[in-house]
């Protein structure tokens, strides 16, 4: 029976550990936490929503233990807003689902998910991992996969410079975790949406339906600054309290349509907060130890990528069930680093756009996407909306279960052109009409009346 080694117990080695033990090979889990320090003393690495693709391998797996608690995340509200003046609604977009989303408190998926792992057979170890100690790991086992680390570990994966984007952070990242605020928007009551607020010049903010550790209602509200702009006002919080304050100033001064919703807000719990930034890239699935053995990054640490596209937990999911497909297929033959390399290749081949999806969120809207988004004006979420105008932004949505399918909409005329024309019978007077009645909402903007765009009512106070 051949032996594999996973380092960390976040959602992408879990689930590799798991698929892997039900393929019945000899699994060894190495964390630095117990549930118990999970539940107790751990922070939320992030969100972590889950679109159907991703979700159905925890369904296969067994372990989609919260599908009948966790808040069903069934479509998604954009409000964009312009450079010069951000309480000016430029223009929304609401957007149903295929498949529900979720998102889990990573806390409570590591805890149940080791219990659960040691209940059906795999062998778990708790401590630091150090390279020293890797080494012997890799000389005990006949795979390692590490799903972890930073520092000399994770330095052990060099960045993939052919297809890495970025060298800085491109964002200032926070994320408070809260209850006591409604799970429906008051101006879209039909939709449990994730709420995109985008404001061209400043960063973006979002906020995600999410189930906490202690099951409560909850909502992870995500900003996302850019960097000495007047968003960027986090760093240096010294608590869930504190930053989700200083979130609220800034959603009273950017977004006042969700002030009210947020103001009795408070934190999940004094943990369930982060506040940081890092640079998303790509890197390469081998390392080399000192000895010589070899190891393969997996998850986050083969791939990291900023939050704004929700893709990091959902690259992590499939993966994990590439790399299991690969190794169960290589039956005897060794896991050398040319068949990670292989696997490696084989997955990017496959989902390369979801590295593309979240660079063109992070991005200005190209030309294309921008035709994409005046053609679907008008979208309610409504379930019974059929109009073009709704089958465009539901796209839209499904595009964040598999990029693959829209992205390339985003960067190509001519694809752009082809996905209006598919839904409208012609490409041209659906971006017109479009935004001829963005103009007209800009109009009575300017007069201080509502822009009444879908999904939006008039702030109090106006007009």
């Amino acid at each position: 029976m051949r032996r594999i080694a996973i380092v960390g117990a976040g959602q992408a080695g879990l689930l590799a550990a798991h698929d892997l033990l039900r393929q019945g090979y000899e699994v060894t889990l190495f964390s630095d936490k117990t549930p118990e320090d999970f539940l107790e003393r751990a922070r939320p690495t992030g969100t972590a929503a889950r679109f159907d693709v991703a979700l159905s391998y925890e369904r296969d797996l067994g372990l989609d233990y919260w599908r009948d608690k966790a808040p069903h995340i069934d479509g998604i509200h954009l409000h964009f807003s312009t450079a010069k003046n951000p309480h000016n609604a430029l223009l929304t977009l609401l957007g149903r689902l295929s498949r529900p989303a979720m998102a889990i408190d990573l806390r409570l998926q590591s805890a149940t998910w080791m219990r659960a792992f040691a209940e059906r057979g795999g062998k778990t170890e708790i401590g630091n991992v150090d390279l020293g100690q890797l080494d012997e790991i890799a000389a005990d086992n006949d795979l390692v996969v590490v799903a972890a680390g930073r520092g000399e570990i994770h330095r052990l994966f060099p960045r993939d410079q052919g297809r890495s984007t970025w060298v800085r952070p491109q964002r200032n990242l926070t994320m408070v975790n809260v209850t006591g605020v409604g799970m429906q928007m008051p101006y879209a009551p039909h939709l449990t949406p994730v709420k995109f607020n985008f404001f061209a010049r400043y960063g973006e903010m979002f906020w995600v339906p999410w189930y906490s550790k202690d099951g409560a209602p909850s909502w992870s509200l995500v900003f996302e600054a850019r960097p000495g702009g007047p968003m960027d006002v986090f760093q240096g919080s010294g608590s869930a309290d504190e930053a989700l304050e200083r979130g609220k100033s800034v959603i009273n001064r950017f977004a006042p349509w969700d002030a009210e919703w947020v103001r009795d807000a408070v934190p999940c719990d004094a943990n369930s907060w982060l506040v940081g930034s890092f640079t998303p890239e790509v890197r390469q699935v081998v390392g080399t130890l000192p000895s010589g053995r070899h190891v393969m990054a997996l998850g986050d640490t083969a791939h990291s990528l900023d939050p704004i596209s929700g893709q990091g937990a959902n690259n992590g999911n499939k993966m994990a069930r590439n790399l299991v497909a690969s190794i169960v297929e290589r039956q005897d033959r060794a896991l050398d680093a040319a068949w990670m390399r292989d696997t490696a290749e084989d997955f990017w081949e496959r989902n390369r756009w979801t590295e593309e999806f979240n660079n063109t969120l992070i991005r200005p809207l190209t030309k294309p996407g921008q035709s994409l988004l005046l053609a679907q004006y008008g979208s309610t979420g409504s379930v019974g909306d059929t109009s073009p105008q709704q089958i465009l932004a539901n796209r839209f949505c499904d595009n964040f279960n598999d990029p693959a399918d829209l992205t390339p909409a985003f960067h190509q005329d001519e694809i752009s052109r082809r996905v209006i024309a598919q839904h409208f019978g012609e490409a041209d007077k659906p971006v017109r009409q479009g935004k001829t009645r963005i103009v007209r909402a800009q109009l009575r903007q300017a007069f201080g009346r509502p822009a009444n765009h879908p999904g939006t009512s008039p702030l109090k106070g106006s007009a």
